[in-house]
């Protein structure tokens, strides 16, 4: 398949919400009156600068509807604080969720953003007294503030990564605890070249210990090519060339829907 690149053009993502969720998901809406898929997860799942995102193509792969659960920035902490989606992924046929890292999520060392989860709130009395020296002011976002911490403080910044992995942990294991059917745990990634890694990266045993009787890890490592495509076939305005390059692109999404259709075949 070719990608042409589409250039400054601005996409519709037909955002839409379901029931009485608050959550702005892309869309199209989909039906939910018969059987379907649902997909939880953050920016890629969303499918930022994309028009064809890997839940619509896993879509025309089983002819069954995949409802678009993503959300730019989106953690685990926002599913968790909707009943809606939770009720809704619990009605599904099966449920694919994209595993974001620890970082994301309110802890107790820090508060973030109840629906931009990337977004850092405040310190709390845990964490300024682990990291006296630091004026938590000066943070905006989750990974700035994770990365200075870790680069000046490498010693302590263990203590605090332990604490998030552990804390992520409990929290996947309350949301898959609600969703009743088959389970994917989708794990993507480095999907760029030179992608940045996270501060507190997920690792094989973390996620291993969430998997069990109806729930799967799928790992999907794209393949180089589609990482060497970098913008092709997205779609962003003048001043988003550099978001869009820190994106998975067309590609990746494809090779994403090849790999969860799959699995997705054998379970259901």
């Amino acid at each position: 398949m070719t990608y042409e690149h589409p250039g400054g053009g601005a996409l519709d993502y037909c955002p839409c919400r379901y029931g009485k969720s608050k959550l702005r998901c892309r869309g199209p809406r989909r039906p939910l009156s018969g059987p379907y898929i649902a997909a939880l997860g953050g920016t890629e799942t969303y499918g930022k600068f994309v028009a064809w995102p890997w839940p619509q193509l896993v879509e025309e792969k089983l002819g069954l509807p995949v409802a678009n659960f993503g959300s730019v920035n989106a953690g685990v902490d926002l599913f968790l604080s909707d009943p809606q989606i939770i009720a809704i992924a619990a009605s599904a046929r099966a449920t694919v969720v994209q595993l974001s890292g620890p970082q994301n999520l309110t802890n107790p060392f820090y508060a973030v953003h109840p629906r931009r989860n990337d977004r850092f709130l405040r310190a709390t009395a845990t964490m300024r007294t682990l990291f006296r020296e630091v004026d938590f002011t000066e943070f905006n976002f989750t990974r700035h503030m994770l990365t200075a911490l870790a680069d000046r403080f490498p010693a302590r910044f263990e203590q605090l990564a332990a604490g998030l992995r552990a804390t992520w942990q409990d929290r996947m294991r309350a949301l898959l605890g609600q969703i009743k059917g088959p389970v994917i745990l989708l794990w993507i990634g480095p999907y760029t070249i030179g992608e940045a890694s996270e501060p507190v990266p997920l690792d094989a045993a973390l996620v291993a210990a969430l998997a069990g009787p109806g729930r799967e890890v799928l790992r999907v490592a794209p393949s180089m090519n589609a990482r060497m495509a970098g913008t092709a076939g997205m779609w962003f305005g003048p001043l988003e060339e550099q978001a869009a390059a820190e994106m998975p692109g067309p590609m990746v999404h494809t090779e994403v829907a090849d790999a969860v259709a799959k699995v997705l075949q054998r379970m259901i």
